[in-house]
């Protein structure tokens, strides 16, 4: 299978190459030249396989450079390091409702579902693709990313990772886990700036021919652990596919049946893989797109026009405090036709004016199967109390966000019969002092402190990668403005 740009179709490389490099050389992101559909058949398949197996199984119908023996020995050494019995478990809290657990990885948070898998899938990449130079993984971080992608290529052969994240963008414990990373090819750098001056900065280094010149004489090449890296994105395909086989297998459905996916929503990588699933054969009735107060794919999602010109939010969500969700440009790549063209004027616009709008008729399309609504701080906060006294559920602010949007679509609409997923993206733990506000009623501002207190009122267990986060040593201090990125990256590549 062949993968192509979404802002010039005639650029073809291979699932090997598209997972080197990351980005396309024009800016655009890749994406296969069709999708693979799974049959009944399969189905059947899937539902008796380990969850390693299902994804190896997934994974091999988009990366065929690799073959699935390879893929099941990526997939169960990656999902060996998760705590539990399952990578993934779908959870009935309510008759119809699930919650779909992405964190029980070693970082506790939804990002290692993929970013245990790409480390494998790169490393492999380089030797599939004769690369010789030093890979370097930049990453701008929004809180989770960061940390699992840091802690997946810890000391992997062949690469270094930079990591740039907002200085006071991210939750004290997520700060702590960053800061506090081991290993021997990894630096973290915050800025004084929001997540999007760091992704915009760091894509502009990617487009950069010079800067990647100066990084090539300094023997290193670029590629990426964000979503924008489709060896990142496609082993996210796999949980939705999973949760499926999972429905299936309670009895709860049958091959067919639809069902609704609630995602919080930032980059929008995540959402994204849940559309990619339906169109492998997944049943969906809805894809529920939730927001926080950054509110702009909600406003895209209702009027058809993209629009970052408005205020920034820092929040208790802070993993979706995103204006520039770079991953809609694969879903927008779709829904105009597969017209490159368009989208790179488009994406031109969005650079140049902050802003670009699509066709009536696209727009129409797009909520046949997209919903979208957000969460205010408050909802946010009461829903995670409700949940703990009527489920006896313990959630994360992300998560919350999400069950927030999931019932004012119920009640908007009505739909209580169709089984619903709501996806849970982080542990309640990596943010303690949010979480035990919400429960408690109390603001404890240190995060120590907090965990111990949401301990003591839940009775939940803290997660081991979290429980000593406090007793590691603090490597990594240094805080940057915005506009020294580039120099930052250049200044590690000289050692």
């Amino acid at each position: 299978m062949k993968y192509i740009s979404t802002r010039n179709k005639s650029i073809k490389v291979t699932s090997a190459q598209a997972i080197v490099s990351g980005l396309s050389k024009d800016g655009g992101l890749f994406v296969p030249e069709v999708f693979p559909t799974l049959s009944k058949e399969d189905f059947d398949k899937l539902t008796e396989m380990s969850y390693p197996e299902r994804a190896a199984k997934v994974l091999s119908l988009y990366l065929d450079d690799y073959t699935y023996e390879e893929l099941l020995d990526y997939a169960t050494k990656a999902y060996s390091r998760f705590y539990g019995d399952d990578p993934c478990p779908l959870v009935n809290v309510d008759d119809n409702l699930y919650v779909l657990e992405l964190w029980h990885g070693p970082t506790c948070a939804f990002k290692d579902m993929a970013l245990t898998m790409l480390p494998h899938l790169l490393s492999a990449a380089r030797k599939k693709t004769g690369e010789d130079s030093r890979t370097l993984i930049l990453v701008a971080t929004s809180g989770d990313t960061g940390k699992a992608a840091l802690e997946g290529f810890k000391d992997v052969d062949g690469t270094d990772i930079i990591v740039f994240y907002p200085s006071e963008g991210v939750s004290d414990m997520q700060k702590l886990q960053m800061m506090t990373q081991q290993g021997n090819n990894v630096y973290v750098c915050a800025i004084n700036g929001n997540f999007d001056d760091a992704q915009s900065a760091v894509k502009t280094i990617f487009n950069d021919k010079d800067m990647q010149a100066k990084l090539l004489a300094n023997g290193y090449k670029l590629s990426s652990a964000n979503s924008i890296n489709w060896g990142r994105l496609a082993p996210q395909i796999a949980y939705y596919v999973s949760s499926y086989c999972d429905l299936i297998a309670s009895g709860k459905i049958k091959y067919g049946d639809k069902v609704n996916f609630c995602v919080p929503s930032g980059n929008f990588g995540n959402i994204l893989a849940a559309y990619y699933a339906s169109l492998m054969g997944v049943g969906v009735n809805k894809l529920i797109c939730a927001s926080n107060v950054n509110n702009v794919l909600t406003d895209f999602f209702t009027t058809g026009t993209y629009d970052i010109h408005r205020q920034f939010h820092k929040t208790m969500s802070p993993s979706m405090d995103i204006l520039i969700s770079s991953n809609l440009e694969r879903l927008l790549f779709e829904f105009s036709g597969r017209n490159d063209a368009l989208m790179s004027e488009r994406m031109d616009k969005l650079k140049k004016e902050g802003k670009y709008s699509i066709s009536d008729e696209e727009l129409k399309n797009l909520k046949k199967i997209f919903a979208v609504g957000y969460a205010t701080e408050d909802d946010t906060k009461e829903v995670i109390d409700n949940c703990l006294e009527a489920y006896d559920y313990l959630m994360d602010t992300h998560t919350a966000v999400a069950m927030s949007v999931f019932d004012d679509y119920v009640e908007a609409t009505g739909d209580e019969e169709t089984p619903s997923v709501v996806v849970s993206t982080a542990n309640a733990y990596k943010f303690p002092c949010d979480v035990y506000e919400a429960v408690a009623g109390e603001r404890v501002e240190d995060a120590k402190k907090a965990t111990k207190k949401l301990h003591a009122f839940t009775g939940e267990d803290v997660p081991e990668p979290l429980a000593d986060l406090d007793k590691r040593e603090v490597r990594f201090t240094n805080v940057i403005d915005k506009s020294q990125i580039a120099e930052e990256v250049l200044k590690y590549t000289r050692k």
